[in-house]
């Protein structure tokens, strides 16, 4: 009889897993929707509380760089604590700040309310991914993670078309509203649906300072931040802004706005667990080097558009969107593999906190370089364009530096490859091929 060590992936039935999946997807809806749908209301946000794109800007990175620092706080402390606990504690006081943005009169207190929502829903993402680290095992990680990207998905073909339509025709406040009452089912059901996941509570730990101290000083930990912000500087210097530019450069009218979306999240609702099984298949540094470029390529395009016809803007905004997806799930699914099990819940809270201020300080540069004209064009959006497909280059490098490691007894810096195997071999999936450093230790009774 085997029994899994302490460190091991717990074995769930099948049935379990998918419920899993599902909790954790409609978490991710929840979340995204919060978070994307105050991008496309960014014409009406600026003009109904009479601020400028630089002001816009602000609404959007207050709950990035609020997320950051909760992150960072949490990587230090959050092993401490069983998964479930943490993840239904953080999803209440998600859903407690997005009900106080639907309640803000003002942009001053928008912006506080978007604080309290980042410090909490930034959080969450790194959560999801530990969970789905404490679950799947490596080889399976790519698809679990793929279909927790159906989350993202439906938020994009259902969830911000919905939440613009009524935003459009009741006020920007009722979206926020409808999240929350769609959010409660979700966070009744997580005691029932998550299991504890507290193998690791009860451990000792180190001082939290020590803990933070040392989740920045992996090398293997430093190359997958660097990874995830270059792909989150090459989306948010972009995308925060990218609904004003269509309505304002490109032609189209806040009520074709949904369209877009429709169509993007669902290609990427059909593109994503195909992406997912790829990437196991494949393998995950193969699978983002093929998509990466299509994205880089994509946003020179959009960033460039001329007056163009609404079905045009749809296709490439489409295939935008599946490319972004495409090189998030075998990028997380490498980076939520490049840590040992028993730092993965401390390194997906920095992770999250890394992704979140380097989405704000995106949405930052975005808001710095563009230029709004008399007549309500946004100007130098193409050179914002520029430094996101730049950006989106750099992490194909980047990628090929994290490295694969699943197995706690093994760091990133003390394995040692002869030197021959290590030149010939492509850095974030060689780990993985080699079952004497990845294969979880069992116990045999």
């Amino acid at each position: 009889m085997q029994t899994p060590s302490a460190t091991e992936p717990a074995i769930h039935s099948a049935s379990s897993e998918k419920l899993i999946l599902l909790i954790l997807a409609a978490v991710q809806f929840t979340t995204i929707v919060d978070f994307m749908i105050v991008m496309p209301l960014g014409p009406q946000l600026m003009r109904t509380l009479n601020i400028n794109p630089a002001q816009f800007g602000v609404i959007v990175s207050s709950y990035t760089f609020a997320a950051g620092a909760a992150g960072l706080v949490a990587s230090s402390i959050i092993d401490r604590f069983a998964r479930r606990t943490t993840f239904m504690v953080l999803y209440a006081g998600f859903l407690l700040g997005t009900l106080l943005c639907a309640f803000a009169p003002t942009y001053e207190t928008l912006v506080a309310a978007r604080v309290l929502t980042g410090a909490f829903g930034g959080i969450l993402g790194g959560m999801a991914m530990a969970i789905i680290g404490d679950v799947f095992p490596e080889n399976r990680r790519g698809r679990a993670t793929g279909s927790l990207m159906t989350g993202f998905s439906l938020a994009s073909v259902a969830g911000v078309p919905f939440g613009l339509f009524l935003g459009t025709n009741y006020g920007w406040h009722i979206p926020f509203v409808a999240l929350v009452i769609g959010g409660l089912p979700a966070l009744l059901l997580t005691p029932f649906a998550l299991p504890a996941l507290n193998a690791h509570v009860g451990k000792q730990h180190a001082h939290p300072l020590s803990s933070l101290v040392d989740t920045f000083t992996q090398s293997n930990h430093l190359r997958a931040f660097a990874l995830i912000i270059a792909l989150m500087l090459s989306s948010f210097t972009v995308f925060p802004y990218l609904s004003e530019y269509l309505v304002k450069n490109v032609g189209l009218t806040e009520q074709e706005l949904p369209l877009i979306y429709i169509a993007g999240g669902a290609l990427t609702l059909l593109a994503a667990p195909v992406i997912g099984r790829l990437a196991d298949h494949f393998g995950k540094l193969l699978t983002f080097r093929v998509i990466a470029p299509g994205s880089a390529i994509l946003l020179l395009i959009m960033t460039h558009l001329p007056t163009t016809a609404t079905p045009i803007v749809v296709a490439i905004f489409g295939a935008l969107m599946v490319c972004n997806a495409g090189r998030m799930i075998p990028a997380m699914a490498m980076i939520t593999s490049s840590v040992a099990s028993h730092r993965r819940g401390a390194f997906l809270s920095a992770n999250s906190s890394v992704q979140h201020i380097a989405a704000g300080f995106g949405a930052s540069i975005g808001g710095a370089m563009i230029t709004q004209s008399p007549t309500g064009k946004l100007g130098h959006f193409g050179a914002v364009g520029w430094i996101a497909a730049s950006a989106t280059l750099l992490s194909l490098w980047l990628a090929g530096r994290v490295r694969i490691t699943d197995d706690p007894q093994v760091s990133a810096e003390s394995i040692s490859l002869p030197a021959a195997a290590e030149a010939t071999t492509d850095a974030g999936e060689p780990l993985a091929d080699c079952p004497e450093l990845t294969a979880p230790s069992r116990v045999t009774t």
